[in-house]
């Protein structure tokens, strides 16, 4: 999206909102103080009463029902719990007049998606024993857990914390898993950057004992000391979801642009100089809203490695003090800043920390690519990495492809360590070079292919889960993406575009899992089989692209694109990309 548009874009929200939302308490953003007459959501009464995330799901969990009731159901959230639905089962069960066939999501919390190999196995094993067999790496590089019955929940999440991670943060309005680049390279700059990630892991993480009540059998506290557990989430936590991500100066694997809080570490030497600090972003909107809006993180400010842990606190406080409580829709952090405006904001910020803020740096990416393929001496050791390409970041086993027994018998044999990466693939860690032809030799005999054997089209294509398990969706992402790059495999070849580097992006629903906004070719569903088609963002991650046509149905999607292709291949400029010549001719005269 070019810049004018997106500041039309913003002006035209920022409109609505003071259109449709004043109150005599101050605004739709007013201040915790000015919020007290005014009505806010349900969530936030369920969250007030929940006594710090306890609500009543330990009674719940023994009252033989398969499902959780609504106040529980938010507050599960919290603790990486979502009540989903089989709906592919739905219209059977209602036409013999039984209820849902309701199970739960679990989604872990593993901070930039590093985990030892026994956790790795602990998460195979759980997944067969409770859930449906399948292993879902999330683009925020942790997994999730689908199929788990409401009565094997207490056991899926003591195994999770027996593993030594835990779920409660992988969901709900707090900091979110937060994001990481997760290439194993083991020098200064690096090891600065996992003591960085895990210091805000530690600050921002949900102090509350209800985790070890409900899941652990933890000793309850007192009334009084319950009452004090959340020093900065308070009672009642964020008004939504808050994601953060780190990436170091020139490789942008994560998306570092659509996270609310983005830093990037810059270098001196061998390490960490300080990092800018983006603030805003997020993928969602609401598409029947027209005043909902994919955002891009702006660049804020350059802070010193001493200065991090505090200035992100402060950002957080300021979202948690005036963001939106009244209309979940608009409650992310991109709307406040656009409400409120980047001038407030940072004089906000400036006066909670008592100092001006220094500007930011200026960012030139270099890559966005996954860390695939073998990688040689990158650890101490003298050993090497093998990043490994997971079709939508499902691990599970299938009759033509024993994806999910293989790595797990790689991962007992050889015990690498493992990294989950944003783009929903894998990455083993501390491998000889014997140990990567053995592993490779065995990913070939169970037909698993290695990334020299993947085009380029497909290693960048990412989808959401969508139908059967998520309760948002609308309609198919993950279980036809094949056919869509299939199509799409065909046009490029057709057109000589088969080494181009262009994403295409796949989503069930608006809401943007798997990042549709900032992909060259997108396709976000809005009814069963139908998808808006967005065009024009970038391989690099720095751009948004523009909603193209709307409710195309399925079969349409590559026809749709064909044109814009085509003209591309016809008048692209030399070593001009996709994004680039979107941007330069505009998508009007293909509309």
């Amino acid at each position: 999206m070019s810049r004018d548009l997106q500041d039309e874009q913003l002006k035209v929200a920022a409109a609505a909102s003071d259109k449709g939302a004043e109150t005599e308490a101050g605004g739709k953003y007013a201040s915790p103080a000015e919020q007290a007459p005014v009505k806010v959501s349900k969530v936030e009464v369920i969250k007030r009463e929940s006594r710090h995330l306890r609500g009543t799901i330990e009674q719940a969990l023994q009252d033989g029902s398969p499902r959780f009731e609504e106040d529980n159901v938010q507050v599960l959230k919290f603790h990486g719990v979502y009540q989903q639905d089989d709906r592919d089962l739905r219209a059977k069960l209602r036409k013999e007049g039984k209820d849902k066939h309701y199970m739960m999501m679990v989604r872990a919390r593993i901070p930039g998606g590093r985990m030892t190999a026994q956790q790795y196995l602990a998460f195979d094993e759980i997944a067969d024993r409770y859930g449906m067999g399948s292993l879902r790496i999330t683009t925020r590089q942790t997994f999730q857990l689908h199929g788990i019955l409401k009565g094997n929940l207490k056991a899926t999440i003591r195994g999770i914390h027996n593993a030594l991670i835990t779920t409660l943060g992988g969901c709900g309005d707090q900091v979110r898993n937060i994001n990481a680049c997760p290439e194993p390279v083991e020098d200064e700059f690096h090891r600065q950057i996992d003591e960085d990630l895990q210091a805000l892991v530690d600050r921002f993480g949900a102090k509350t004992n209800a985790y070890h009540e409900i899941w652990l059998d933890g000793e309850k506290v007192t009334p009084d000391v319950e009452a004090d557990e959340e020093p900065l989430y308070g009672d009642v936590y964020l008004p939504r979801k808050f994601k953060v991500g780190i990436a170091p100066e020139g490789d942008n694997c994560i998306d570092v642009y659509a996270n609310d809080i983005g830093l990037v570490a810059h270098r001196s030497g061998d390490a960490v100089a300080g990092y800018t600090v983006l603030v805003g972003g997020g993928m969602g909107r609401t598409a029947a809203v027209k005043d909902t809006y994919p955002r891009l993180a702006t660049p804020l400010t350059y802070v010193t490695r001493d200065e991090l842990l505090e200035v992100c606190t402060e950002i957080l406080k300021i979202q948690r003090d005036y963001g939106n409580r009244q209309e979940r829709r608009y409650a992310r952090f991109k709307y406040l800043l656009d409400h409120k405006g980047m001038d407030w904001f940072r004089t906000e910020l400036a006066s909670r920390l008592g100092r001006s803020l220094v500007p930011p740096r200026e960012l030139v990416w270099q890559s966005s690519d996954d860390h695939f393929g073998w990688h040689a001496h990158t650890l101490a050791d003298g050993t090497g990495y093998l990043g490994l390409f997971i079709p939508s970041g499902r691990i599970v086993d299938s009759p033509d492809r024993k994806l999910k027994s293989t790595l797990r018998d790689i991962v007992r044999e050889f015990q690498p360590s493992v990294r989950l990466t944003a783009q929903q693939n894998l990455i083993f860690a501390g491998l000889t070079e014997a140990a990567r032809t053995e592993i490779e030799a065995r990913l070939k005999a169970a037909h698993i292919p290695l990334i020299e054997e993947v085009s380029t089209l497909v290693k960048h294509g990412m989808s959401c889960v969508a139908l059967p398990t998520c309760g948002l969706a609308t309609t198919e992402s993950e279980r036809v993406f094949p056919k869509v790059l299939e199509r799409f495999q065909a046009l490029f070849d057709e057109y000589g575009l088969t080494d181009e580097p262009i994403s295409i992006r796949m989503t069930g629903c608006p809401n943007g899992c798997a990042r549709p906004y900032i992909a060259d070719i997108a396709f976000v569903g809005r009814s069963p089989g139908k998808y808006d088609v967005m065009i024009g963002g970038d391989i690099l991650g720095t751009r948004l692209n523009q909603l193209f046509r709307e409710l195309v149905p399925f079969d349409e999607l590559a026809e749709t694109v064909r044109p814009v292709l085509a003209a591309f291949v016809e008048e692209r400029q030399a070593a001009e990309r996709f994004s680039d010549y979107c941007e330069r001719v505009g998508l009007e005269r293909f509309k």
